[in-house]
């Protein structure tokens, strides 16, 4: 049972940009291929930042403005407007990238583009060199699993394969990426770890296990104490 990572859902095709293209080529670039950002690399593919449209639309938006900052202006805005007037993808794109190794789960992914607030992660390798790029809307392919085949996932890779739990003692049922358990095994750790590993499987969206009982309650630590007369 391996959990998909980044390599397994990122797309390959990424159109890069150099650092001295220009404002109206990186335009370009973005519509022709309708994207909505580009990682700027070096000629070793090693990426230095990423300019998204948003980059690109402060220029509109301080067209005719004047661009120095106030000594008081708020940061952000300064920033704005430093990249109102940039020319080319190096003065107009964001610095450092946020960006993610191959090597990573979906789910460490996932956190870094809520961290950092971005909806794609340029993919590097251990080398740092460029090799994909991955959205949110690739980190959701792990989703896309069919029932049938997590449900075997279910029996081989976590019942039998890790708890080594006779399938026979469980009934597992899928339906729409939800699994659910019956049936009786031997102590609620097990079932309370099968449950766990279940939910971590691709394409589980939840799990239920109320009609999941168990002979044993090992979960409950008693303490004796024993006291002299």
């Amino acid at each position: 049972m391996r959990a998909l990572l980044v390599r397994d859902v990122m797309s390959t095709g990424v159109v890069t940009v150099a650092p001295d293209l220009g404002y109206k080529q990186i335009v370009d670039l973005l519509v022709e291929f309708g994207v909505s950002a580009v990682p700027v690399v070096d000629d070793r593919r090693r990426v230095l930042g990423v300019v998204s449209e948003a980059d690109l639309l402060h220029k509109v938006e301080f067209n005719g403005a004047e661009v120095h900052a106030r000594l008081f202006e708020r940061r952000r805005r300064r920033l704005a407007k430093e990249k109102a007037a940039g020319e080319n993808a190096e003065s107009l794109m964001t610095a450092p990238a946020v960006i993610v190794a191959a090597t990573a789960t979906l789910t460490d992914a996932a956190r870094l583009m809520e961290q950092r607030n971005v909806k794609r992660l340029p993919v590097v390798d251990d080398s740092g060199n460029l090799v994909g790029i991955v959205s949110r809307r690739d980190l959701l392919r792990r989703y896309l699993r069919e029932d049938a085949t997590i449900r075997v996932d279910v029996i081989e890779s976590v019942l039998r394969g890790i708890m080594w739990i006779d399938p026979v003692e469980v009934d597992v049922a899928v339906s729409g990426g939800h699994v659910t358990l019956a049936g009786k095994i031997d102590r609620r750790s097990s079932a309370r770890i099968a449950v766990r590993l279940i939910r971590g499987l691709d394409g589980v969206v939840g799990v239920t296990d109320d009609d999941l009982k168990w002979g044993f309650d090992d979960t409950t630590t008693r303490l004796s104490h024993t006291f002299d007369a």
